[in-house]
């Protein structure tokens, strides 16, 4: 069987453009000059008939409408078989209300995630006798589509924004934040959309794969600072940043992989830019990054 992978979106949360932005990327955006990405989601398979998603982003219904081996194959009857989640953040469980209209999936997640979810009354719209909630430990491999397995592993990361309280911890590491390891018969490929540093482990752990799907959040820390956006930087929202001597790229450098894509771009990353210096120093040290409609095989 085949590996294969479809980028539904490869924007963080907000997407490109954000509605309320006026950033250089946003408005080079609106007005057709770079691509518009939809927020981050991956539809992968083993077959190419049953299909799972890794996230379920407040954009899934243009993202499915799109991609054509997501659409129906008879009356209520979807290739979708699957989602798992990587964490609770409202860009990557909101578009689960788009996937209440009575169609069966399996629905992965840790008990953390699950939690944040039924703790919210409004995911009762996925009803228990239609959608299956798998509590999923870590490390226990499970299948998620035919012929495709994964296992949930811990990666450094914080509590969704709803959840954070006067102190904010962006290294947790539990069942709070999580990668996604994939694997068929003949390959194998990681998805981490979000990670706040790359550890010893988690190192090992990517060390060879064929594929590795990695957090590209920011180009630099203090990105959304400098561009008076935020007063956050990239730790503060537990994101690894790309550039610098503890930025991703360096981190990858001497870590052998097969491919290297940089997935959940902001809005405010230059990488987004095709003609960008700082798209060529990625893509320079071996890095595609991602955009909404491209598809890997392996």
């Amino acid at each position: 069987m085949t590996f294969r992978a479809s980028i539904l979106g490869a924007a963080a949360g907000g997407g490109l453009p954000q509605w309320n932005c006026g950033c250089e990327n946003c408005n080079l955006a609106r007005s057709g000059a770079i691509p518009e990405q939809t927020q981050s989601s991956v539809a992968v398979s083993a077959n190419g008939d049953d299909w799972a998603l890794l996230n379920a982003s407040p954009d899934i219904r243009q993202q499915m409408a799109r991609t054509s081996v997501l659409h129906p194959t008879d009356l209520r009857v979807s290739p979708l078989k699957s989602v798992v989640l990587t964490n609770g953040d409202i860009d990557h469980v909101a578009g689960l209300l788009t996937l209440r209209e009575q169609q069966p999936f399996t629905l992965f997640a840790t008990r953390d995630i699950h939690q944040a979810i039924q703790d919210n009354p409004i995911f009762g719209a996925l009803k228990p006798e239609i959608v299956d909630r798998q509590i999923i430990a870590l490390e226990n491999p499970f299948e998620l589509v035919p012929g495709l397995w994964a296992t949930l592993f811990p990666v450094p990361g914080k509590v969704p924004l709803y959840l954070e309280q006067d102190v904010v911890q962006t290294d947790l590491v539990g069942e709070q934040t999580v990668g996604v390891y994939l694997k068929t018969a003949e390959k194998n490929a990681f998805y981490i959309p979000g990670c706040s540093g790359l550890t010893p482990d988690l190192r090992d752990r990517l060390d060879g794969a064929d594929m590795v799907m990695f957090d590209g959040t920011l180009w630099r820390d203090d990105e959304m600072v400098a561009a008076g956006l935020s007063q956050k930087t990239g730790n503060r929202m537990g994101h690894m940043s790309m550039s610098g001597d503890d930025g991703s790229i360096a981190a990858f450098a001497d870590i052998e992989i097969g491919k290297k894509v940089y997935v959940h771009m902001n809005n405010t990353n230059p990488v987004l830019r095709p003609s960008s210096g700082e798209r060529a120093i990625a893509e320079d040290a071996g890095w595609t990054i991602a955009q909404d409609g491209m598809e890997f095989h392996l």
